[in-house]
């Protein structure tokens, strides 16, 4: 691979927008009701992974699970993101109690700076929606397996449902215009992806069964 992949959205998360970020989930009943359920789906996703002790969250983006992630006391949380304004405002923003058991890494998902093996679980919510080329998320993935001794716990768009219909129709009417990163991916595309990763599937959780686009993912190393 020539370099580090970047993708075109990474590059805009400055202080600004990541203040931005943070406000997006606090804001009206729709979008604290999301965060509740995204809390209530991540909750089980880390009991079923046996609820690690070391846990890598990338991209932790404004930190808004680790209060979630900090609700196991001895665990150890690294809240890692490609933008530094992201981790600037995380730290800033989340509660100072919960602020002093995370350990700040500034990282890409496709270079992760860890040695192999470095963590029990890697959770990465709400990357693997933006990532529309097969070989992007097969890095990502093969990142994931290398860095993580145990588990990977990720949330992304799948088809199946309504909301998938919805949008494939309404971007039917309207066309594709300019740049695309939202994806919604056959579940058996991913799923089998997965497994070539070296990981095989121990749970899915959709956030609404056949309404929602989001499914989270329990994998295990194989």
């Amino acid at each position: 691979m020539d370099g580090p992949i970047k993708l075109d959205f990474s590059e805009k998360y400055d202080d600004q927008h990541a203040q931005r970020y943070l406000r997006k989930h606090q804001e009206g009943l729709g979008r604290r009701l999301s965060h509740w359920r995204d809390e209530q789906v991540a909750r089980k996703a880390l009991a079923l992974a046996g609820e690690p002790g070391l846990v890598l969250d990338l991209p932790c983006g404004a930190g808004r699970f680790w209060p979630l992630l900090a609700e196991k006391s001895n665990r150890v949380i690294i809240g890692a993101d490609n933008s530094k304004s992201m981790l600037k405002v995380a730290t800033q923003a989340q509660p100072a109690d919960v602020v002093k058991r995370v350990q700040p890494l500034h990282t890409s998902a496709f270079d992760i700076a860890l040695p192999d093996n470095a963590v029990d679980s890697i959770f990465c919510m709400r990357l693997l929606h933006h990532i529309g080329e097969a070989g992007h998320r097969m890095a990502i993935l093969r990142e994931f397996e290398r860095v993580s001794r145990d588990s990977v716990i990720l949330s992304l768009w799948v088809d199946g449902n309504f909301k998938a219909w919805k949008r494939k129709r309404s971007e039917k009417t309207r066309g594709q215009e300019g740049y695309q990163n939202r994806f919604v991916l056959p579940a058996a595309t991913v799923e089998t992806e997965f497994e070539q990763a070296g990981f095989r599937i121990q749970e899915q959780l959709d956030f609404l069964p056949l309404y929602a686009m989001w499914r989270v993912y329990v994998l295990r190393k194989r």
